[in-house]
């Protein structure tokens, strides 16, 4: 009954600070929604708060009820991790401060801090839910027995986990694939039947980078055969490449909600036409 009723992709606010001002913001804003779009993924340390603040600022005049909005916290300034209490309590009432909201659809706990005290996170999500400011819980970069950890504690269900997936960083697939054979490593506790079987929705973020410092893969010479598959299938489709990337993310029966992290229309469009591209087996394991 009380399903979120969110679009297969998502939006992420990380880079809307390097646009020019609030007008382009809510033209992005508009054209996502105008194409089905109503999931937008925010956190605090994006832009030092200032993704939240133009967001906010932006979307003034667009009825709250129809957006999803997610945002994040736990990550300080300086790299150290914080999922105390009173750090959750008082990131999330900046978080909506900056965003002009009374709510968040959802709170992610941002990668995980070593240093967690399950007790005290489960303490902060109850106040969060009784003050109405928080409707659903998750996490980002956690592997299943952090989950688990958390799930002892907190009565409220981790519906997502924000993970790194794509085609030049597919380790989720890699470790079911070479189950007990010699190239076989396990670095995630087979997050992603971990994540089907408790109902958590995955979401692949940079799904066009092999690593965070990396350029995008498409077009780049250090990956010939990637490039001449997704060509192939580009023409095929005819759809931009970008395209063919979300399309092999949707193909997978984990119904995974992809986070197309652009501040250009034109991306976000060509990322959006994914959606239609049906891949075959053959081609899924060919991009694979």
């Amino acid at each position: 009954a009380n399903r979120l009723e969110a679009s297969e992709i998502a939006l992420g606010c990380m880079r809307i600070t390097g646009l020019k001002g609030t007008d382009e913001v809510r033209e992005l804003v508009d054209t996502a929604m105008d194409q089905g779009i109503n999931f937008f993924d925010h956190a605090d340390i994006y832009g030092n708060g200032e993704s939240e603040h133009i967001f906010g600022e932006a979307i003034k005049g667009i009825p709250r009820e129809k957006m999803i909005v997610q945002t994040k916290c736990g990550i300080r300034p300086g790299l150290c991790y914080d999922f105390s209490k009173e750090h959750i309590l008082e990131s999330v009432d900046k978080s909506l401060k900056r965003l002009n909201m009374d709510y968040v659809d959802i709170l992610l706990l941002h990668r995980p801090d070593t240093l967690m005290e399950p007790e005290e996170v489960a303490e902060a999500f109850d106040i969060l839910e009784k003050e109405g400011k928080v409707r659903y819980f998750g996490v980002s970069n956690q592997n299943p027995g952090q989950i688990e950890l958390l799930k002892k504690y907190c009565k409220q269900p981790i519906i997502i986990n924000q993970l790194q997936f794509g085609p030049a960083h597919a380790q989720m697939i890699d470790s079911g694939i070479y189950a007990n054979m010699d190239e076989g490593i396990d670095h995630d506790g087979d997050i992603l039947n971990y994540c089907r079987l408790n109902d958590i929705t995955i979401q692949p973020w940079s799904t066009i980078r092999s690593s965070l410092s990396e350029d995008t893969f498409i077009d780049n010479p250090k990956y010939p055969k990637l490039n001449e598959q997704l060509d192939k299938l580009a023409d095929k489709y005819n759809v931009s490449k970008v395209a063919i990337v979300t399309a092999w993310i949707l193909r997978h029966p984990a119904q995974m909600q992809p986070i197309a992290g652009t501040t250009s229309i034109k991306n976000m469009l060509d990322t959006i036409k994914g959606v239609e591209v049906k891949l075959t087996r053959e081609e899924w394991y060919a991009i694979y």
